[in-house]
């Protein structure tokens, strides 16, 4: 389970340094994709599989299905990290996320996103206070 915040620097090569509690997960290899929100999700590779397995459960009938399988996977880009927990970032993806030197990498449960920390501590400032007025319709059972 990926858990926190953290802030690595992406280098001058695109190239970021795993935070350490995340490497051996994501050791064996990883995906990174488009996420929601103009971040973009790390998926271990195992996990990756279980997500495009639900998404090949999806009608083919559903133009919304179509179009976001088509833009999620289209994005997808398999990584191995290196002996020191580094990733390279495809230039693509580091321009649909406008990252910048500064990033945020966050754990968001079956996955990790990173974001550019000024569009995190945004996006974060923003839903603060819509977190605190969550209600248990929301999230039955959890709240």
């Amino acid at each position: 389970m990926f858990l926190g915040t953290h802030s690595p620097r992406l280098d001058e090569k695109g190239r970021l340094i795993l935070p350490a509690k995340f490497r051996d997960e994501l050791a064996p290899g990883l995906v990174l994709t488009r996420g929601q929100e103009r971040c973009i999700y790390v998926f271990s590779a195992s996990e990756f599989e279980k997500v495009h397995e639900e998404m090949r459960a999806a009608p083919i009938s559903s133009r919304q299905a179509r179009d976001y399988v088509r833009v999620f996977l289209s994005g997808a880009s398999d990584e191995l990290p290196d002996k020191q927990g580094r990733i390279t970032i495809p230039p693509v993806l580091r321009a649909y996320a406008g990252l910048d030197r500064e990033l945020a990498v966050i754990g968001a449960g079956n996955r990790a996103e990173i974001w550019d920390a000024g569009a995190w501590d945004r996006y974060l400032e923003e839903k603060e206070t819509a977190f605190s007025e969550t209600d248990e319709d929301a999230l039955p059972g959890i709240i």
